[in-house]
């Protein structure tokens, strides 16, 4: 079975180890990208099945990055990453087909589970367990 691909972008270095070794050790295949370009040069090649992308990014903010990430391939699932406050801006991505956000500092086993949701779905087959 091939493995579901997931891009982190933040330009935050700590966030993008911290992500990459949760979702490498979950069974991905996992990329990073600290800005825009760099995230929409990996989409292009890699074609991700999720993306976390955060709001906030030097260059291209994540809603421009965002939009090119759906104009690219629709079916890309998108889960934003947001600071406190950004409620305005959360609107406007689920409006562009962001699926869901988290605000920073997020609960790394939160995101886990919502990441698994949305790659195994219904087909999990008890592939993973939540809460005791």
């Amino acid at each position: 079975m091939e493995k579901k691909k997931v891009l982190i972008v933040d330009d935050q270095n700590g966030i993008r180890v911290l992500l990459v070794e949760v979702f490498s050790s979950e069974g991905y295949q996992t990329f990073q990208a600290s800005n825009g370009k760099l995230a929409l040069e990996i989409v292009k090649a890699e074609s991700p099945n999720l993306v976390l992308l955060d709001m906030k990014i030097p260059g291209m903010d994540g809603l421009e990055i965002l939009k090119h990430i759906k104009a690219i391939d629709r079916d890309i699932k998108v889960i934003m990453m947001t600071a406190y406050g950004e409620l305005d801006m959360i609107k406007e991505a689920t409006d562009l087909g962001a699926l869901m956000h988290f605000t920073k500092p997020f609960d790394i086993d939160e995101m886990r589970v919502a990441v698994n949701m949305q790659l195994r779905g219904g087909d999990s087959n008890g592939f993973y367990a939540v809460g005791s």
